[in-house]
Formats: C-alpha cells, structure tokens, sequence
C-alpha cells in the first residue's frame, strides 16, 4: 500500500506506456483513484467501457487508464495499456486503504491452550479461537470472530469482523471472509416421519481453496457426509446461500443473492448473475455463465450462456409448462412451415 507515487512509478507497477500531458513532469504523483467523471489532479483513473468515452476529453485527473486506441483523445496523462479495467484492479491494491494489521493476540480475545497462532498472525478483540484450530502466518481474525475445533486459516488469510468459521473447517491461503459470513453451519438436512422432522447431523466440513473471497453474510453450509468444496480464486458475492456438499470449481464468480441447493456442482470458471437459484444434483459444466434471476432445474453439460425462469404454478402444471417451453423454438419452426405450404398452396389455386 501506498499513499503516493509518481507517473514513472505507476507505469512500471502497471506494465504501461506512459504519455505524458504537455508541461507535466515524469514525476508527477498520484495519491488516489477515482471515476473519470469525478477524479481530480491527483487521482488516477480507466476508460474501460467505451460508453464512458464522452468524459474522457473533460476528465480532471491526473491520468487515466486507457489502450492505444484512445491515447490520442486524453487531455491529460496517459498510461497506455492492453486492459484499461485490469490495470485499474492492480491499481487498486497499490492505494488500498485498508487498515494496516498489527500482529499479536488483543488482551480479550480468548484464545484456547490447545490452539495453534502464528507469531506473526492477528487476534483482535474479542475473538474466540477454539481448541485444536491453527491460525497461520500473517493470518488476521477480526473483532468478535469465531473459530471452531480443528479448523484452519490458512496463511495471509483474513476473517472480517463478525465472521463465523465453525468447527472442521479448513480455509486455504490468502483467502478473504467478510463480515458476517458463516462458514460451516449445518446444512438443511431433515428426515420427516410421522409428519416430524428428525435432523440428520451434518458430519462434514468446508474445504475452501486459496485466493477465494467470500462476501458478507454469505453462508456456506458443511457437508452432511463429504465436504463441502470451495475451489481455489472462487469469488462470491454477499448474501449468497451455499447448501451442504455443493462443489463449486475453480475461479468460478457467484453474484448476490444466489441459492444454490444440496449436492449441486458448478464447473471451472463459471459465473452465476445476481438471484440465480442452482437445483439440487444438478451439475453445471465448466465455463457456462448463468444470468441473473435464472432457475437452473436440470444439468447444462456444454459451455455457454444460459437464462430463463417461468412463473409459479401448481407443480403439475408448471412441469408441463416447463417441458412445452423448451419445445417453443421448434413449435415455431413447424408453425413458420405450415405458413409456407399454405401460401403455396393457395398460390398454386390461383393460377
């Protein structure tokens, strides 16, 4: 992290081509970053989407973020690269303004004999770190966060305030949790008999995998019997439902307010938009990309971009109608065959 560096500085964090503004100096220093519309001679900013491009010839900041293609038209600064949006996500880690952590365990934070904490990790106060679980190197674990038996935060992991990671839970490296997420609770898991509903304990855990970032209030249930499996670089959103023994593969990215029900698989480098719902079983193929407000019921098992959901009904009718929708595109195709044989014909009864 850094308050303050200069164009040079920048470009060579950036792997960029510096274009410098008439009269300005190499040395010129930046201390922030802010949107084309609002950034100052301070700031530096990105033209990534070309909607944006009518700010770009009144921009105020001291430099911006673009390709080639549009070097010529920036009044001020230009740090010329490939991926304007890329550059701005590596930008953004040079001025975090997070706060430093400190390592060392806060008077108040208890913190069990049998539990492991690296000298160089962080407790803050009022955590709880219960027995047999290992916090590791540079590891933080926020104000009021739980840890429970025997699991573990891996190297440069962060738990944010409130965050809950319960027993039997294993968080690889450089993971990110925020506030409030709970990690590990009991999936939903209930056998009805005699018109009551018997639990069935969840005797599983959460497996999540380096690089992944889990949003507020987000909730990953444990396995019943197997893990649940986070893969590595996944990114999910904030209050997102993750239901027990759900796979979830590599580098995948689920927006907020996604459910996704028991035993559901999600491939590699998927993405799921905003209030998607996943059925349970279901597995969903690497590379697809579901769109928001889509109810996935069945497997996808090529790559590709897939949306829909139907309105509810009683569950026998909105089976049918279920079935008939996807049998639309050839009903019309029939219909549009029909129109022709019937214009031929009544063509050839007017000759």
């Amino acid at each position: 992290m850094s308050d303050n560096l200069s164009l040079t500085q920048l470009a060579n964090a950036l792997g960029a081509e510096l274009r410098l503004a008439p009269g300005v100096d190499a040395e010129y220093v930046i201390s922030g970053l802010s949107t084309l519309q609002d950034a100052g001679p301070e700031q530096l900013t990105f033209l990534a989407n070309p909607n944006y491009r009518r700010f770009l010839k009144t921009t105020s900041a001291g430099a911006v973020l673009v390709t080639a293609e549009f070097v010529e038209e920036t009044p001020v600064s230009a740090l010329c690269v490939d991926n304007p949006y890329l550059a701005f996500a590596r930008a953004s880690a040079l001025f975090n303004t997070a706060p430093t952590i400190e390592a060392g365990i806060h008077p108040s934070a208890v913190v069990h004999p049998d539990a492991e904490v690296a000298s160089s990790a962080s407790i803050a106060a009022g955590a709880v770190i219960e027995a047999f679980a290992k916090i590791g190197p540079r590891a933080s674990v926020g104000a009021n966060c739980f840890v429970g038996e025997g699991s573990t935060l891996g190297e440069g992991s962060c738990l944010y305030a409130g965050a809950i990671l319960h027993h039997g839970c294993q968080v690889g490296r450089d993971v990110i949790i925020h506030s409030h997420a709970v990690i590990g609770a009991d999936g939903f898991g209930f056998a009805l008999h005699q018109r009551e509903w018997i639990k069935i304990y969840q005797l599983g855990g959460v497996l999540v995998g380096d690089e992944v970032e889990i949003g507020a209030n987000t909730c990953v249930d444990r396995g019943a019997l197997g893990d649940t499996v986070i893969g590595r670089g996944v990114k999910i959103d904030n209050l997102v439902q993750i239901a027990h023994n759900v796979q979830i593969g590599d580098y995948s990215a689920i927006a907020a307010c996604t459910g996704i029900a028991g035993s559901a698989v999600i491939g590699k480098h998927c993405a799921l938009g905003g209030s998607s719902r996943i059925a349970g079983h279901v597995t969903i193929a690497d590379g697809c990309q579901v769109t928001a407000n889509t109810f996935v019921t069945k497997s996808i098992d090529k790559p590709g971009i897939y949306s829909g959901a139907l309105p509810f009904a009683d569950s026998q009718s909105w089976r049918r109608n279920a079935v008939r929708f996807g049998q639309l595109d050839k009903v019309a195709r029939r219909v549009k065959d029909l129109e022709k044989q019937l214009k031929a014909l009544s063509l050839d009864r007017d000759k």
